[in-house]
C-alpha cells in the first residue's frame, strides 16, 4: 500500500472517530422530493461528499472547501451546534466573541470535511432508516461502506423548529456523539485557558487541514520529478 493511500485510510478512520462529520455513486437511487425531509437532507449531503471525494485531487483543499461550504451550511444547524458545543459559556461571551466563535465554528466544520475527504477508492453511503427521536427530532441511520475497510455506522440527528430539517449531531457506531466530543473539548479549553485559547485551537486546526493538503501535493510533485 502506498504511503499516500495509507494516509488517506488513516484520515478516514480519524474523520469518523472525531466527528463525523458528507452523486451518482451514493448507494440507492436518487428519489428527490419523494424522500422524507430529514432523509433528503442527509442524502444531499452524502451526494456532495461523494462527488467531492471523487474529484478531491482535481479540486485541492480550496476547491473542496468551496464546493462543500454551501452544502454543509445548508445541511447543519451550525448556530445551534455552536452554542451547544460551548454550553453555558455561550451566555458569558460578549457580542464580538459570539460573532468570532460563530464564524470560526462554521469554518472549522467545513474545513473538517474538506481536509478529511481527500480521495476516493469505491466508498459509498447507504441510508437505512429514519426513526423518531426525543424532543421532536429524528434519527436518519446510514452507513459508510468502504470496500477496503469496515462498514461504519453513521446516524444523523435532525430537528426542524422552523419546518426545515437540519442536522444537529452525528453519531459514529450509533453512540459516539460529535456534539458531545466537541463540547467536552471546547469547555475544557475555556475552563483552563479562556476564550482566546479556544479561538487559537479552532484556527490552528483549520490551518492544519490546509497544510495537510499542501504536504500531499508536495509529496506528489517530488515523486513525479524523481
Amino acid at each position: 500500500m502506498s504511503s499516500k493511500l495509507a494516509r488517506n485510510r488513516r484520515r478516514w478512520s480519524v474523520a469518523f472517530t472525531a466527528i463525523a462529520i458528507l452523486g451518482a455513486v451514493v448507494a440507492g437511487p436518487a428519489r428527490g422530493d419523494a424522500l422524507p425531509g430529514a432523509t433528503r437532507v442527509v442524502e444531499q449531503l452524502h451526494a456532495a461528499l461523494t462527488d467531492t471525494m471523487v474529484r478531491a485531487e482535481e479540486l485541492g483543499y480550496e476547491g473542496r472547501f468551496a464546493a462543500l461550504e454551501p452544502v454543509v451550511t445548508a445541511a447543519f444547524d451550525l448556530e445551534f451546534m455552536g452554542q451547544k458545543s460551548v454550553g453555558r459559556n455561550w451566555e458569558n461571551f460578549d457580542a464580538e466573541q459570539k460573532d468570532r466563535f460563530r464564524r470560526a465554528f462554521a469554518q472549522y466544520t467545513v474545513a473538517n470535511y474538506a481536509g478529511r475527504f481527500v480521495g476516493y477508492s469505491g466508498q459509498s453511503f447507504e441510508t437505512r432508516s429514519e426513526d423518531p427521536a426525543p424532543r421532536d427530532t429524528v434519527l436518519v441511520r446510514t452507513a459508510l461502506i468502504d470496500p477496503g475497510s469496515e462498514t461504519i455506522q453513521l446516524d444523523y440527528r435532525l430537528r426542524a423548529p422552523d419546518g426545515n430539517w437540519k442536522i444537529i449531531d452525528v453519531f459514529m457506531k450509533g453512540t459516539i456523539s460529535e456534539l458531545a466530543l466537541r463540547r467536552s473539548q471546547y469547555t475544557s479549553i475555556l475552563r483552563r485557558d479562556g476564550f482566546e485559547s479556544l479561538m487559537d485551537s479552532l484556527n490552528g486546526k483549520i490551518r492544519d487541514f490546509e497544510a495537510g493538503d499542501e504536504a500531499d501535493q508536495n509529496e506528489s510533485s517530488s515523486k513525479s520529478g524523481s
